[in-house]
């Protein structure tokens, strides 16, 4: 009997072939701002990441424009009265007003900031085609 004609030494390499190939994975990575936004460059293990292969939260965009609303319930401060005057009288106003603002973000990566990126892969699960580059970190004990 020749080897090829055993079913189960088949499968075997079958399953042995399909579990080294799924062992396989992209893996997220810390990368470091090389040129910040617009033109993001990102270094991932001493490559240059462009910003044509890579995508990020408009957070981190400045001049990210956000928008809030909110209702605020308060009071103002006691002040010292003075000159023994009632219109001078220590006093508080209540609040209870709607609101709505724009915030203008001015805040964005620099050289040398660290920051995570995630692997974006193709249609094999392993060639990373782009990187998601989520948020900038730090250690708090400053290494890295």
């Amino acid at each position: 009997m020749k080897e090829l004609d055993n079913p189960y030494k088949q499968l075997l390499n079958l399953n042995k072939s399909m579990a080294g190939s799924a062992g396989i994975q992209a893996m997220a990575k810390l990368g470091k701002i090389v040129s910040p936004p617009p033109n993001l460059v990102v270094s991932v293990d001493g490559m240059p990441i462009t910003k044509a292969f890579i995508w990020l939260d408009e957070y981190w965009l400045q001049g990210h424009e956000r928008h809030t609303k909110g209702h605020l319930v308060s009071a103002t401060q006691n002040r010292a009265g003075g000159g023994g005057y009632a219109e001078f009288a220590s006093h508080n106003h209540d609040i209870d007003n709607d609101y709505t603002e724009n915030i203008i973000m001015t805040d964005t990566w620099h050289v040398g900031d660290t920051v995570l990126l995630i692997p974006i892969v193709g249609q094999d699960n392993r060639t990373v085609e782009q990187y998601a580059v989520l948020c900038k970190l730090v250690r708090l004990d400053g290494v890295y």
